[in-house]
């Protein structure tokens, strides 16, 4: 045994420049298999009994949200507040990595790569539908169609997509950089229970915790490929008129699980970060043409008006107690945080593979406050220009929310503006993009899960979790589609919740005891 400031470490693991080799217990010959027989029996199960999974899984979702509601705001709450307290407490200057570490990868690079793993699809879905919708079905009991319900509706949507949703990806994500690149442990969940559970994170409890932690990457990257799948097939119905069956939706998720093939085979710098800085090049682009051709000055006040609501409407958004807006707060909100937990543990191995160098003020203060910030600005350039159309007698967006096809939201915005044809079809390829980000940089931590930390896992397991991602996601579409999806997210979001509570704690106890060395 060693002990490394203060953290008692077992030498039967020895980490290494790019792999870990593992005496006397190999971690990872028990994870992989296990997950993988598992994955493979859920996707066959579900494919033969479809009806069945379909009335499972509808039931299943209503259950979780209407009797765990409480749990996820509280978790989602307390999160945040952790979060802000270490950033900027004396905690917030360690250094990943040590004092004399330097970042691999420039703000640019960092940021595209931060920014497509944890939002990806879900803002070219959402972007248009969610303020829409919270305009026409206000929480908090506000009238529908006001000039303070479309406030609200910016401030709701910000809410689920501002600093809850990233703390909890701040969270898993330091923990994992913290005891990876400051204390020698492999970079895999279990790392973050050593000050808890000591050599035990080597046998079954650490087994547990990544075998779940696999589960609910799948499952949170499903829904996501669902979502893109389904809005692909949305978008070549309404521009190109092919039917948006579900046999199209199946061979998209199979043509884009091939191209990240591609990309996860290539690795980390040759493939997920040359098209994580395409998507999000091409993403600001499709932000700046909507803000300059739309309704400009109007845009941008409700940009500055949504920052001043958004911390003005978090107290009463986050309060569990008394909710009347059950169909928001089960719906939306209670959904949301099982979504962002379960996608934690792939948005917080993918980040903390790529943030060797940052202190954690820096590294916090990047993975809260710049992603809100831009997704308050998507928001509102896409859900305020929405709102600025229906306030001109414009009923295209409005009308697929009340008739609930929110796939075609974004195209029906976009069919209002110039050259609607030819920004379309590029939304198109940026949502592929997303997709296949998502996909292979899920890949990538899965792999490094199920290997025991490696950072570089053998290509035909990139290869096996690449492809069953995909078969996971046609599984799900097939046995009852996104409520499937959003059922099977919520269970293992609800499972994951908990993991994460203990990794604050085990986080806590190592960051105190190092922070007296400085």
């Amino acid at each position: 045994m060693s002990k490394k400031n203060n953290l008692t470490i077992s030498t039967d693991y020895q980490v290494g420049q790019d792999n870990i080799q593992p005496f006397g217990l190999d971690i990872h010959n028990a994870v992989f298999p296990i997950s993988a027989a598992c994955i493979v029996l859920f996707v066959a199960l579900t494919l033969i009994f479809q009806e069945q999974a379909g009335q499972f899984f509808g039931a299943l979702r209503p259950w979780l949200t209407t009797q765990l509601d409480w749990f996820f705001v509280i978790s989602m709450n307390f999160f945040v507040l952790f979060s802000l307290y270490i950033a900027f407490s004396k905690m917030g200057r360690i250094r990943i990595g040590g004092q004399d570490a330097k970042p691999e990868f420039s703000y640019p690079g960092w940021l595209a790569m931060l920014f497509s793993a944890g939002i990806g699809i879900g803002l070219m879905f959402f972007g248009v539908l969610e303020p829409v919708n919270h305009t026409l079905s206000p929480p908090l009991g506000m009238e529908a169609g006001s000039a303070d319900a479309e406030r609200l509706a910016l401030a709701a949507t910000v809410y689920h997509w501002g600093l809850h949703a990233w703390a909890v990806y701040a969270i898993v994500g330091l923990a994992l950089a913290y005891f990876c690149f400051n204390h020698g442990l492999p970079l895999t969940l279990r790392s973050a229970f050593f000050p808890i559970l000591g050599d035990r994170v080597w046998g079954i409890p650490g087994h547990l915790i990544d075998i779940l932690a696999v589960f609910a990457t799948i499952f949170g990257l499903a829904t996501s490929l669902g979502y893109g799948a389904e809005q692909v097939a949305a978008g070549m119905s309404h521009l190109f008129g092919i039917e948006a069956t579900d046999g199209l939706k199946v061979a998209l998720i199979i043509g884009i699980t091939a191209i990240a093939l591609v990309s996860v085979v290539a690795g980390l710098d040759a493939g997920v970060k040359r098209l994580s800085e395409i998507n999000m090049v091409m993403a600001v682009m499709l932000l700046l043409f909507v803000l300059l051709v739309g309704a400009t000055g109007e845009v941008l006040s409700r940009f500055a008006l949504g920052a001043v609501d958004y911390m003005r409407y978090m107290l009463p958004l986050s309060n569990p107690v008394g909710r009347e807006d059950t169909g928001f707060f089960h719906g939306w909100t209670t959904f949301y945080w099982a979504w962002w937990i379960a996608w934690s543990p792939f948005v917080g191995m993918f980040i903390a593979r790529i943030s060797k160098g940052r202190t954690i003020r820096e590294f916090m203060v990047c993975v809260l406050i710049v992603p809100t910030i831009f997704c308050l600005l998507w928001m509102a350039v896409f859900g305020g220009t929405a709102l600025e159309q229906m306030a001109a007698g414009y009923d295209g967006v409005k009308e697929t929310v009340t008739n609930w096809t929110p796939e075609l939201s974004l195209f029906m915005l976009l069919e209002q503006l110039p050259m609607s044809f030819i920004v379309s079809t590029v939304s198109l390829v940026l949502i592929v993009i997303f997709f296949v980000t998502s996909s292979d940089s899920g890949s990538l931590v899965i792999d490094t899960i199920t290997a025991g930390g490696i950072m570089n896992p053998p290509v035909p397991q990139r290869v096996f979790w690449c492809t069953f991602e995909g078969l996971v996601a046609i599984a799900l579409l097939l046995g009852g589609g996104l409520a499937s999806l959003q059922a099977a997210t919520l269970s293992t979001g609800f499972l994951f919740t908990m993991v994460v509570l203990a990794m604050c704690y085990g986080l806590y106890r190592a960051v105190k005891e190092d922070v007296k060395s400085l």
